[in-house]
């Protein structure tokens, strides 16, 4: 419904017993915006123009705006909302703890005790969390035919297998095939390790830029 809503960051609230939130007013419109302290870190000083990427939560009792700085933390939250068990709060609360970079690469390599870590996310939710999230962002989209030919890397030793994952993460968060293996083969260029996890954050990092 909102992709984004950009305007003047009237205020910024860190966490509290509301949880963290913005208030940013556009056309003298003014949105309340639930999001985590990371972002509000992140954030500008109060009255400077600030762009939200938002996700609209419809409950029976209410209406809720949450809102990121970046559009890939606010698709992987959409994901975690569709993980049973998982809802604002602890969505909230894990891209707090994890950037989304960080968040992916421990579904991708199975690490429910990282993933823990996070308040309220015992070891039993955050293996359900990697279960569900694996097979959404990975699974299913190998499942469609993905033309990873055309991307190379600088030492030609990059496993076709860990394109193909990133490939689909990056599909699973929205991103066209074509957006995919263009940011794909920067991150080749650029990445420190030939791993998916590297090769994804430095897509998600080019990704950012465009």
């Amino acid at each position: 419904m909102i992709d984004y809503i950009k305007g003047k960051l009237v205020a910024k609230q860190a966490q509290s017993v509301k949880g963290a939130q913005f208030i940013v007013e556009n056309n003298n419109m003014g949105y309340l915006i639930n999001t985590t302290n990371r972002n509000i870190s992140l954030a500008g000083e109060e009255n400077s123009e600030i762009k939200v990427y938002t996700s609209l939560i419809h409950r029976e009792d209410a209406m809720m705006l949450c809102g990121f700085l970046n559009k890939e933390d606010r698709d992987i939250f959409n994901i975690l909302l569709t993980v049973s068990g998982v809802g604002m709060k602890v969505a909230l609360i894990l891209l707090d703890e994890f950037s989304g970079c960080d968040l992916i690469s421990a579904v991708i390599t199975g690490d429910y005790k990282e993933l823990s870590k996070a308040k309220g996310v015992g070891p039993k939710l955050a293996q359900k969390i990697i279960l569900e999230l694996k097979d959404k962002l990975i699974n299913r989209q190998k499942d469609s035919p993905i033309d990873i030919s055309e991307i190379t890397n600088k030492s030609k030793t990059l496993a076709d297998d860990v394109l193909s994952e990133t490939q689909a993460v990056l599909v699973s968060l929205g991103y066209s095939v074509q957006e995919a293996q263009k940011a794909i083969k920067v991150a080749c260029s650029t990445a420190a390790k030939e791993t998916s996890e590297e090769i994804l954050k430095e897509a998600l990092h080019y990704l950012a830029q465009e």
